[in-house]
């Protein structure tokens, strides 16, 4: 099913947490904040997330990575099953596991934005290179570096991978990734939401300066809030965990937020609290305080 409606209640300021709404739904980032550094998730952390399932707390997975790279938080879905994934291009069902996995909604950028931003990026910032990320396929660019453990399925410019005619031309866009090997990565964020505009969201989750464009209005926050006005859920009953920018509209939706220890200084300001880093299992820090609360 693809979905392109808006979404206009997935931003608002940070508040302060309230005790008094019982929290119905978890959000969490991956990388950086659920997993830690060496992309494992810990046994306290596993058992944090057990423990909020079993209280009746749903746990979404909402992260920048493609449905295919879920693999590290395979075994620890509970009940329903679902992830956001691709910064909210997508909502996937993990039960299948790696490599069957199933698309259940999907946010597309559509190719005239996608072609439309690749040439206004290529004309503010000479020297980027990209990438294309499908439902099922990765492709990129000759001179993109190998950033991704993996072999793209085909090498060509942009302009050719994203035609009418182009590979995989069946298949929606997710997401376009830009990267510049000089510029500071925030500098290169700041630089490309001025130059691609409305016709694309644009974010970061890298160290480094690469770029994730995706439909105007797919983001975390407004897939989140999709899924959640499905289930009856309002923004006051979530609680959300994030590290890098393309949480921070997320972090600004949920009722209560924490930006990790190692968080970018963007999230730390989004968040309404803070936890400690992810290599000291932030998250299952505040679930097991949450879980304590309610009890």
């Amino acid at each position: 099913m693809r979905e392109n409606d808006r979404v206009t209640s997935a931003t608002r300021q940070p508040g302060t947490p309230s005790a008094a709404v019982r929290p119905r739904l978890i959000a969490t980032d991956l990388d950086g904040t659920l997993l830690r550094d060496d992309k494992s998730v810990s046994p306290r952390t596993v058992a944090a997330l057990a423990a909020a399932e079993e209280a009746g707390i749903e746990v979404f997975f909402v992260t920048g990575r493609p449905a295919r790279w879920m693999d590290v938080v395979s075994d620890h879905v509970h009940g329903h099953g679902l992830a956001i994934c691709g910064n909210g291009a997508a909502v996937v069902d993990l039960h299948g596991g790696p490599g069957a996995h199933r698309f259940v909604k999907v946010r597309e950028l559509a190719r005239e934005n996608a072609l439309d931003s690749v040439r206004l990026l290529r004309a503010a910032a000479p020297g980027t290179v990209f990438a294309v990320e499908q439902t099922y396929g990765f492709h990129q660019e000759p001179a993109y570096p190998k950033l991704h453990m993996e072999i793209p399925d085909n090498l060509l410019p942009a302009e050719r991978l994203l035609a009418p005619d182009g590979p995989d031309a069946d298949q929606p866009v997710l997401k376009i990734l830009a990267y510049h090997p000089d510029l500071d990565p925030d500098a290169f964020l700041t630089l490309a939401r001025l130059a691609i505009g409305g016709r694309a969201n644009v974010t970061r989750s890298s160290p480094s300066a690469l770029l994730e464009l995706s439909g105007p209005d797919v983001s975390k926050a407004s897939t989140l809030a999709l899924c959640c006005a499905e289930r009856g859920i309002s923004h006051e009953e979530v609680v959300a965990f994030g590290d890098m920018p393309n949480d921070v509209e997320m972090l600004t939706w949920a009722g209560q937020s924490y930006a990790m220890g190692n968080a970018h200084p963007d999230v730390i300001a989004a968040a309404s609290g803070r936890t400690v880093a992810n290599n000291e299992d932030g998250v299952a820090v505040v679930i097991e305080q949450l879980l304590d609360e309610s009890i």
